[in-house]
């Protein structure tokens, strides 16, 4: 537990960071690199304290939690670590991609503020199935949900419920991925709902329930702001239909799992856009939406699930885990490990802001970071009540190019894993000038 601890401290100190540098020493990488390597830690072993850290935030804020799942891919150029998918050249002969998947579910508040993972899956592959050939064969709903790689998606909300505690608050939320029959049966096994992208949903009206949906009157608009491809920001006017219907599972399945009732969600933009594509989104929850306003609600949740795919983001482009230099895929999946709480720290930081400005600065500083803070970007006049905890975030920002003009936007990922890193190492400098200084 203490080497899992300073793994994940250095992993903060040195964001974007290779292994040698964020430990600045020999004797912290050799450290850090055994510890990838020992075969008696695991990833569950990394994340465990990090889990019980979500159940207890989750705990404290109550009410309903939104709980993300998005599946990414860590791309590695070396054939030992696994197998992503086939990839053509130029030539136009197969090469194959090497590397890692991750099935991240992420538990955040309707308001935005994540809260931290409640599971994570990693898995590589020894072989490429050849998914498109293989539905030439077989047909893919008579394979066992547990010889497909989905069945990440239902063990996932299953450990989500069994750490939260709280299943009745649990709305998992997903795109057209978790469209799964047995995912909506588990979630109605343990007694968790579910807000889903459809797939099944055919365009074309080739389904049943898209000819019955065609029959559905209207029940109300809705009406948002959407920016083109070029950046010009203009009002999408979504037609909303909310039917209760009994959804059955596909014919393969019927002897193993029985028909669900389900609120089918319909929003569609009224015309054809210019500039981008026209929005239509096709939901499935078992949550009953009675009116507009539920409807609308719906969507809003629907549409916090990017902020996963920001997380992942910051995993990549901010802890860089892909520029990672070791060799086996049990190492790299622990490093993953690792960088994903530092990845959560960092976005947190950036929402929490947003959410919360006026919390107490201590909730997330230590008391060097904050003088550090206070010498580094000082104030121009005496403050009339204590500092908030969005005014030394905006601080950390400056560090990472935040100009903090007064129509600026809040800070984002960016800024903030630069400032972070920043702040980290004129904290350890100032550490060490005033050892030198007491020796």
């Amino acid at each position: 537990m203490k080497r899992s601890r300073q793994a994940v401290q250095h992993g903060a100190e040195g964001t974007a960071e290779s292994i040698p540098l964020a430990c600045q020493d020999w004797a912290n990488t050799k450290a850090a690199y055994r510890f990838f390597a020992n075969e008696r830690v695991s990833e569950a072993d990394i994340l465990a304290g990090h889990f019980r850290s979500t159940r207890e935030r989750a705990a404290t804020v109550g009410g309903t939690l939104l709980v993300l799942h998005d599946t990414t891919e860590f791309s590695y150029p070396r054939e030992n670590i696994g197998l992503l998918h086939q990839s053509r050249r130029p030539d136009r002969s197969p090469h194959p991609l090497c590397g890692i998947s991750m099935h991240s579910s992420l538990v955040v508040t309707p308001a935005g503020l994540p809260l931290g993972l409640s599971a994570e899956k990693f898995w590589t592959r020894k072989v490429f199935k050849g998914t498109n050939e293989l539905k030439r064969r077989v047909n893919p709903t008579r394979i066992p949900i547990g010889e497909k790689e989905s069945v990440r998606w239902v063990e996932n909300l299953v450990e989500t419920t069994a750490r939260i505690g709280t299943p009745a608050c649990c709305v998992h939320v997903g795109d057209r991925e978790a469209d799964i029959y047995e995912l909506f049966c588990a979630a109605n096994d343990v007694g968790a709902h579910f807000v889903i992208r459809s797939a099944r949903l055919a365009e074309d009206g080739t389904t049943k329930t898209d000819s019955e949906m065609k029959e559905v009157r209207l029940k109300g608009l809705h009406r948002i702001a959407v920016r083109n491809e070029g950046g010009e920001l203009s009002e999408a006017v979504l037609e909303l239909k909310y039917p209760r219907m009994l959804v059955l599972p596909p014919i393969a399945k019927q002897k193993d799992y029985g028909p669900l009732e389900l609120t089918v969600l319909h929003a569609e933009e009224r015309g054809t856009p210019k500039g981008r594509e026209r929005i239509s989104w096709k939901l499935l929850t078992d949550l009953p939406v009675r009116s507009r306003e539920e409807a609308i609600e719906k969507l809003q949740w629907y549409t916090l699930r990017w902020k996963i795919e920001l997380f992942h983001k910051i995993l990549k482009s901010g802890c860089r885990v892909e520029e990672s230099r070791l060799r086996t895929a049990p190492r790299l999946v622990n490093l993953i490990a690792t960088c994903c709480v530092v990845a959560w720290r960092i976005f947190w930081l950036t929402m929490i802001n947003r959410r919360q400005p006026a919390a107490a600065p201590t909730v997330a500083l230590t008391q060097l970071e904050l003088q550090l803070l206070d010498r580094l970007a000082p104030d121009r006049t005496a403050p009339a009540q204590p500092h908030t905890l969005s005014h030394y975030i905006v601080k950390i920002a400056r560090l990472g190019g935040y100009l903090a003009r007064a129509r600026d936007p809040a800070p984002g990922n960016i800024v903030m894993w630069r400032g972070l890193a920043r702040l980290t190492d004129i904290a350890i400098g100032y550490s060490l000038c005033s050892e030198n200084v007491g020796n």
